[in-house]
């Protein structure tokens, strides 16, 4: 039993003389003068010089020469003798007799008797006499005794036992800290995987979170301070967590400082951590040689971290052999990268074959990319047990998909079910498919939630949908007292305006209409131009009619054209205009014909009495 490691608990005394930072042979010469000062007072039989100097030919490892001093000091009634006897024998192996003397020196007051003596009770399985001592070595503020104490009624399930992690943690013991913060954190936020997971080389996730009542400290927050306590000493994964902590706050330089402390330890997470730091921060050069050294330790996350940094770099086989060490590390995200290499690759056999095992293993995300492979394949029905087992893990990907699948199938109300599943999660386009189902429903209100949910997440259609929702109700413009419109910009007119600038093509039109009634004409052909550029046969036809209206019917005319292309009949109708006017009567009536053509009927109705009077004047 080593019970050496903190001084105070072996020299009781406090007479133990501290190093003094000189250099190493001045330290000896002082120690050798010191033990030679004590062997002198134990020959004239000072008792406490004998159990001094028996304690420092223990902590030497002279145990014939400590054993005589100890049992003279012992027999004389010094309980710091008695203890270290005891510390002597249990290293003879004797603990049966090591557990007499330091129950003797317990008995007179020895906290690190009772200490010792409670661990050797507990390591023989006699848990409550291992708990009386414990607790009598505890209750006197023995560090050593708090953290044992609590150990063995945290084994058992005591919720006394965070209160004793906490005497200990706060009398200096490291471990006790970082016990105590693991409790917290693991109190404050459901627990997962330490550091990043990388699925898709890129994927990570960190940190912690909790709450906490006012007035009082989060459980977060105060697990943060125990492991910083605990880092300040020297614990590793104290300083992991720690970093991981500062790292999600956004403190990322006193976090690569905890990392960095904690991998040059050896400790494989924080290397691969600092990797990603480094990674962040641009550096992929020292990202790399910290992953390398996780990955070489047997983290399976850097060894798929420098499989990604090496499929990025073009180089295909190194970053298949790390997916591959990956897997032998028992990370199956290593057979998911391997699949998406394959994929990229257009190895579709080999991708399946990956993506497969890595399914069957339990990961989410390939069972999601393997049923889409087989979808792609034509294989809807083994597509789907893939989808739903991906989903039903939690990957909103999958859910959404499976939506697609049953909408593909006419299921509507399946589909919608999982649309649903998966815009809850935050899928923006599950949401707007969902939106537009409530849109048909004639559910206006839950329509406009879903809408919006989908128009914050980015979804430029779900923007443009939301508007019109919002433009339906929105009431006629105020007037000013002399009978001017006064034009305040509506929530809808900025909904409308996010989707233009995200380029969808409906809203420009939409902006630019607005635009131009208010009488901005040069905004409102900026936005018909761009609409028009991208295709839209509506953008071109009302650029068409501005620029009529400024005196520019040539330029109208070429847009116009582009519109009726397109399939826009009141284009084909204008343009017919156009012609006639010009005299070129065959051209007009050409576009008249097309106008009647394309619709709609009171277009088709206007089209077809312009082409039967130009006939007549070709005829007449």
């Amino acid at each position: 039993m080593d019970v050496m490691g903190d001084k105070a608990t072996l020299f009781e005394s406090g007479r133990f003389v501290q190093p003094s930072g000189r250099g190493d042979a001045v330290e000896a010469a002082e120690e050798a003068a010191e033990e030679l000062r004590q062997r002198l007072a134990a020959e004239a039989g000072d008792v406490e010089a004998m159990s001094v100097l028996g304690a420092m030919l223990l902590r030497r490892g002279d145990l014939d020469g400590a054993e005589p001093q100890l049992r003279a000091a012992t027999a004389a009634g010094d309980r710091a003798a008695a203890n270290n006897l005891g510390v002597l024998l249990h290293q003879r192996g004797y603990p049966e007799e090591a557990a007499g003397w330091w129950r003797i020196a317990a008995v007179a007051g020895s906290a690190a008797a009772a200490h010792a003596l409670g661990r050797h009770h507990r390591e023989r399985g006699d848990e409550p006499a291992a708990e009386y001592w414990l607790r009598q070595s505890a209750e006197q503020g023995h560090a050593l005794g708090a953290y044992a104490l609590a150990d063995l009624l945290e084994h058992r399930g005591d919720a006394g036992a965070e209160g004793w992690l906490r005497a200990a943690a706060e009398r200096g013991h490291r471990e006790a800290a970082y016990r105590l913060a693991r409790s917290l954190d693991r109190r404050s936020a459901p627990e997962g995987p330490l550091g990043r997971e990388f699925p898709t080389r890129g994927g990570r996730a960190t940190g912690t979170g909790g709450s906490g009542t006012a007035g009082a400290p989060r459980p977060a927050d105060e697990a943060e301070q125990w492991y910083r306590q605990a880092a300040a000493r020297g614990h590793q994964r104290a300083a992991l967590h720690l970093g991981a902590i500062l790292e999600k706050r956004g403190e990322l330089k006193e976090a690569g400082r905890w990392y960095l402390t904690s991998a040059r330890h050896g400790d494989a997470r924080a290397a691969c951590a600092l990797g990603f730091l480094l990674r962040d921060a641009g550096d992929s050069e020292s990202a790399a040689v910290w992953w390398l050294r996780a990955a070489q330790e047997g983290d399976g996350n850097a060894a798929n971290a420098l499989g990604a940094l090496h499929a990025e770099r073009g180089q295909a086989q190194t970053a298949e052999r790390w997916y591959r060490a990956a897997m032998d590390a028992g990370d199956d995200n290593g057979a998911y990268n391997l699949g998406l290499l394959c994929a990229e690759q257009g190895r579709t056999a080999q991708a399946e074959q990956w993506y497969r095992r890595a399914a069957y293993a339990g990961h989410r995300e390939a069972a999601n990319a393997l049923a889409i492979l087989l979808l792609q394949h034509g294989d809807a029905t083994g597509a789907e047990p893939w989808f739903s087992k991906a989903a039903e893990a939690g990957s909103v990907d999958a859910a959404f998909n499976l939506g697609i699948l049953f909408a593909g199938r006419g299921e509507e109300g399946s589909a919608l079910r999982w649309y649903e599943r998966a815009a809850v999660a935050g899928h923006t386009e599950a949401a707007l498919q969902v939106g537009i189902a409530r849109l048909r429903a004639g559910d206006d209100a839950d329509a406009e939630r879903y809408l919006r949910c989908a128009a914050g997440g980015g979804n430029a259609e779900a923007a443009y949908r939301l508007a019109t929702v919002l433009d339906a109700r929105r009431p006629p413009e105020s007037a000013h007292e002399l009978g001017e419109v006064v034009h305040a910009k509506t929530e809808c007119e900025e909904w409308y305006e996010r989707a233009a600038t995200q380029g969808h093509r409906r809203s420009q039109v939409r902006v630019g209409m607005m635009a131009a009634a208010r009488g901005d004409v040069v905004e409102a052909a900026r936005w018909y131009r761009e609409a028009a550029e991208a295709g839209s046969r509506n953008g071109a036809f009302n650029l068409g009619l501005l620029l009529a209206r400024e005196g520019s019917e040539p330029e109208a005319a070429v847009w116009w054209t582009r519109a009726a292309d397109a399939g826009h009949g009141r284009a084909a109708l204008r343009l017919a205009l156009v012609y006639a006017r010009r005299g070129e009567l065959a051209e007009g009536q050409r576009w008249a014909s097309r106008a009647v053509a394309l619709g709609p009927a009171e277009v088709g109705e206007r089209a077809g009495r312009l082409r039967d009077a130009l006939r007549e004047e070709l005829s007449a």
